[in-house]
């Protein structure tokens, strides 16, 4: 059971961090996500890294997105991720936490970085029915740049497949919350729903994390 002393400083989530994501160039929207939004993501990541750390026996360490390949096009998405190694988080399963212009993800992440990919995609290629134990809210996405998502009751064993097989197919996995979700803007609700969703993510995990080979 997580004992773990909470300093509650994040309050939640309110439309203007969602507005962000309106506002033209690259510049400005940079300025409005690093003043509105990245503060929460250090005060949501602190009490996230302890728990997860607590959670899996290890250390764990938070990345908050720079966006720093971007020269012209503004980001659609910013995000958190905590991850098992100190120097970055994509090459890595991983944990995010984000938002797009309408909803707020929570997702156990692996992106085409991912080192080791298609032995950790055979791993849940075999495990499908279990991923479709998952709780049937949850969706998955196969490309972390859109906001398309399939449901998970209308996961198909193909679309794991296609994680394995395609160079640039993702699998995120987790749950989007809408902006008018009651839990964004209460910060005690919100992190209690990280962390129930990040708990039943666990085993996926642990599972990527073991076929690293």
């Amino acid at each position: 059971m997580w004992e773990g002393t909470i300093i509650m400083t994040f309050q939640g989530f309110e439309q203007k961090d969602f507005d962000t994501f309106a506002i033209d160039g690259l510049e400005k929207r940079m300025e409005a996500i690093q003043s509105r939004i990245q503060p929460k993501f250090k005060e949501i990541g602190s009490e996230l890294v302890d728990y997860l750390s607590f959670k899996l026996g290890n250390e764990v360490y938070l990345h908050i997105a720079k966006h720093a390949r971007r020269t012209v096009n503004p980001p659609n998405d910013t995000w958190l991720a905590i991850a098992d190694n100190k120097r970055g988080y994509k090459k890595h399963p991983h944990f995010q936490i984000g938002l797009f212009d309408d909803r707020v993800f929570i997702w156990l992440a692996l992106i085409y970085e991912l080192d080791y990919k298609q032995s950790i995609a055979a791993s849940f290629i075999d495990s499908f029915e279990e991923i479709k134990g998952l709780p049937d809210h949850y969706v998955v996405s196969l490309d972390h740049m859109k906001k398309d998502a399939i449901k998970l009751d209308n996961l198909q064993l193909k679309d794991v497949e296609r994680f394995r097989d395609i160079k640039k197919c993702e699998f995120l996995i987790g749950q989007h919350l809408s902006p008018d979700d009651e839990r964004l803007s209460n910060g005690d609700k919100f992190l209690e729903t990280a962390k129930k969703t990040f708990d039943s993510l666990i085993p996926l995990y642990q599972k990527a994390l073991r076929n690293r080979s």
